[in-house]
């Protein structure tokens, strides 16, 4: 990751200097496609150092949040930095009439072309490790993955749009062509800035763990004899492979201390099995037993001790 990183500051570099040299609005505002994108790999590197924190007094269930968090400052950067920008470029394009000189601009679309081979050899490489993790479906599951692949392919995506811009320009005349090419990476900036905020927004408040990994751990429950029904099954992400599990059942009748003890361990462990994510595993009675069962069912066995055991 920190040489992709690298890769991005130096792309975004030499579209910043082509842009300011030739004042192409469409490099400059890939250069501020560029500057979101490094910025948000450092929000990333910063996530993944402070999400592997062990719980703590404060934190008892971890850090894995912190993932969430620095999503959404990202998503915030991409929009003032990439959005808002190109669009302010677009703009001035439009009221300034742009480059009348346009011999400098060959060398701008020689970095564009530099730029859109390492972006498309970093898609493609993201695309074959979808592939290889089992296509669209599965693949796409990973949220890291989903993520390189989505800011790979809108990188492709803005430098064409950038390029197509300034070649329009150069044959016409018309600025027209590359303040729209700006415009158009900032309409798409402003959407992945939008995407990425509502997923992390959606996961800061509290967002539940995969339907499917629900559906699971419900059939499960029910399928334990000493289950009578599951009344509430409650699931919360704590982090991009960690979640909460909470769980309402009413138990068979004539269970002893001992064999509710027993039934606690084994469900928690299942539960573990079947859903690996599931870090923090709580189970309750709904019913009034008798206080020995009660007592039993409490235990830290039973509610949340750490690890499925």
């Amino acid at each position: 990751m920190l040489v992709a990183l690298g890769a991005n500051v130096v792309i975004a570099a030499a579209k910043a200097i082509g842009g300011l040299a030739v004042a192409s609005p469409a490099l400059l505002s890939e250069a501020a496609h560029s500057v979101a994108d490094s910025m948000n790999e450092v929000f990333l590197l910063a996530a993944l150092r402070r999400s592997r924190r062990p719980p703590d007094r404060r934190h008892p269930f971890g850090y894995g949040k912190e993932r969430f968090f620095w999503s959404l400052l990202a998503a915030v950067g991409i929009f003032i930095m990439g959005g808002c920008f190109s669009f302010y470029q677009g703009v001035e394009a439009l009221r300034g009439g742009g480059a009348e000189d346009l011999g400098g601009y060959v060398a701008g679309l020689v970095v564009l072309g530099v730029a859109l081979l390492a972006e498309g050899g970093s898609l493609l490489r993201a695309l074959y490790q979808v592939r290889r993790q089992g296509g669209a479906g599965d693949g796409l599951r990973d949220p890291a993955l989903r993520t390189v692949v989505a800011e790979d392919g809108t990188a492709v995506l803005g430098v064409t749009l950038a390029a197509a811009g300034m070649l329009l320009h150069m044959a016409t005349g018309q600025v027209l062509w590359e303040a729209a090419a700006s415009m158009a990476i900032g309409a798409l900036l402003v959407y992945v800035a939008y995407r990425l905020g509502r997923d992390a927004r959606a996961q800061l408040i509290g967002e539940a763990a995969d339907p499917e990994a629900s559906e699971r751990i419900r059939a499960l429950l029910r399928a334990q004899p000493e289950i009578d029904s599951v009344e509430a099954l409650f699931t919360m992400k704590t982090g991009l492979d960690t979640a909460l599990i909470a769980a309402r059942v009413d138990l068979a009748p004539g269970l002893d201390s001992e064999r509710v003890e027993e039934v606690a361990v084994r469900i928690k462990r299942s539960i573990a099995g079947v859903v690996p994510e599931a870090e923090q595993i709580f189970l309750d009675v709904t019913d009034h037993r008798a206080p020995e069962a009660r007592e039993a069912w409490e235990s830290p066995a039973a509610t949340g001790e750490r690890g499925g055991a």
